[in-house]
């Protein structure tokens, strides 16, 4: 007999590959019960490989009742595999879910994320990225090595929720110096990217049908975080100066805000928006929940302290992330809570993952205490500076008073207003046609924008690609 077998080199293991090739034969029908299979000599010199690796398919095959074995006659198919429970049907069954099921699902249609295109494009203004560039990779793969190679074997076993204590310590006396935040590594829970952040405060925070206020546009990993709730989403209008709080609701039981460069317009919440929305969440016994997620790039003048910060009662829970400033599959990131807060919100962490992995974030907190950090954010800040000005320079050149810039003062992407009505798709499909990827903000809306705007991020495209990705950008609008 033989059996026509496909092997891949650089696929999985050969015996797995054997295997499963024997394994579908059966569950297909194509070896039947009681048929003998070849020899594994036969077999090996039939597929031109090693004998031993026949023998740990037929190996792992009997062990799981697929084949059996007859003393002096051979190897056959075992004759109580039920082909029937095996076989798909044609049509898959119909799962019931949940209410929170049904809203993820509904949220795969809507979500749409920054992606490569399957030919990348020359001129990639991609977003919400870090510049992997600069980062200094030997210095971390050492400690890394280092930090994996002399930990105690305990260190490898479940942690608390809250985050590893060095890292939760480094934490703190960064933000301090740097956002104005007030905080003790006891508030510090550390988490999977901002993202898990966003989902804990809407478990925890949010009943069924609550009052959410968020801005309008927004980030839509908030959005689709609250209609997994079950939030009512209230939107609130953002002008060049971020989210208005004179239009917030009474109603709203908590607000999401990115007052630091507000996403995706860019816009900086200024002092007296800070106080007058504090005041709000004082007056409607509201939380405020400050997603800061590029609040360490500021470029006229020193940045406004945190929302946090200003906060004298306890109703702002901070969220921040490295994903933007170390790299993106990190996915390390932070919740800093009230106190009172605290034991619900490590909870929620255990219930939800038990802990982040510890020896990255053995590692970020070494990094961090020996000054590798911040040492390596005022190169990126001196880097996006560059960039930064090459990118408004060439704008100011190609496209002139065709557009509006907003989100210019800090952050790393801008946001491009076209002055005269624009396809936003047939923007971006012309861009790209032309090897220039930009990314319109209309999925930020809750409600069809009034007008269609483009997100450049500039974060790893160097003076002369932007110069040349925006005179292409041009000739397209």
């Amino acid at each position: 007999m033989e059996l026509a077998i496909p092997l891949s080199r650089l696929g999985e293991p050969l015996f797995r590959q054997v295997y499963a090739g024997i394994r579908n034969s059966i569950l297909s029908g194509t070896l039947t019960a009681h048929q003998r299979l070849p020899s594994t000599r036969d077999l090996a010199e039939q597929l031109g490989i090693s004998r031993t690796v026949i023998l740990a398919a037929y190996d792992q095959l009997m062990a799981e009742g697929f084949v059996t074995g007859k003393r002096g006659s051979g190897t056959y198919v075992a004759a109580k595999v039920d082909r029937k429970a095996t076989a798909r049907e044609p049509r898959a069954v119909a799962i019931r879910l949940s209410r929170f099921g049904k809203a993820a699902g509904a949220a795969m249609e809507s979500v749409e994320l920054p992606r490569r295109s399957a030919e990348p494009l020359r001129y990639d203004f991609l977003y919400g990225r870090s510049d992997l560039e600069v980062f200094p990779f030997e210095a971390w793969r050492r400690i890394l090595a280092r930090r994996a190679r002399m930990a105690p074997a305990r260190q490898f076993d479940y942690g608390s929720p809250l985050g590893n204590t060095e890292l939760r310590e480094a934490i703190s006396n960064h933000l301090r110096r740097s956002r104005a935040v007030v905080c003790d590594p006891e508030q510090i829970i550390v988490v999977s990217g901002s993202q898990q952040a966003l989902d804990l405060v809407a478990r925890v925070l949010v009943e069924p049908g609550d009052s959410v206020a968020i801005e309008n546009p927004h980030y839509n990993g908030t959005r689709e975080a609250l209609r997994a709730a079950g939030a009512r989403l209230l939107p609130v209008p953002v002008d060049r100066d971020g989210l208005n709080p004179a239009k917030l609701p009474g109603a709203a039981k908590v607000v999401f805000v990115t007052p630091s460069h507000q996403f995706p317009t860019g816009a900086i919440l200024p002092i007296d928006r800070r106080m007058a929305l504090l005041e709000w969440a004082r007056r409607s016994n509201a939380v405020i929940v400050e997603n800061d997620y590029d609040g360490e790039f500021s470029y006229n003048g020193r940045p406004l302290e945190s929302l946090q910060g200003l906060d004298r009662q306890g109703r702002v829970i901070y969220v921040g992330t490295f994903s933007r400033t170390v790299f993106s599959s990190l996915r390390i990131g932070y919740l800093i809570p009230p106190h009172a807060l605290v034991p619900a919100f490590t909870a929620a962490k255990w219930i939800s993952d038990l802990q982040s992995a510890a020896l990255e974030q053995q590692t970020l907190a070494e990094f961090i205490a020996a000054g590798l950090y911040e040492r390596h954010l005022r190169r990126l800040r001196r880097r996006n500076a560059l960039r930064r000005k090459a990118l408004l320079d060439a704008i100011a050149t190609h496209l002139g008073d065709r557009v509006e810039i907003t989100g210019d003062g800090s952050g790393a992407h801008v946001v491009l207003w076209p002055r005269k009505p624009a396809s936003e798709q047939e923007i971006v499909a012309e861009a790209a046609r032309r090897g220039v990827g930009i990314y319109g903000i209309a999925h930020c809306y809750l409600n069809r924008p009034a007008r269609s705007a483009f997100m450049l991020g500039y974060a790893r495209l160097n003076e002369r690609e932007i110069e040349q990705g925006i005179r292409l950008l041009a000739e397209v609008l």
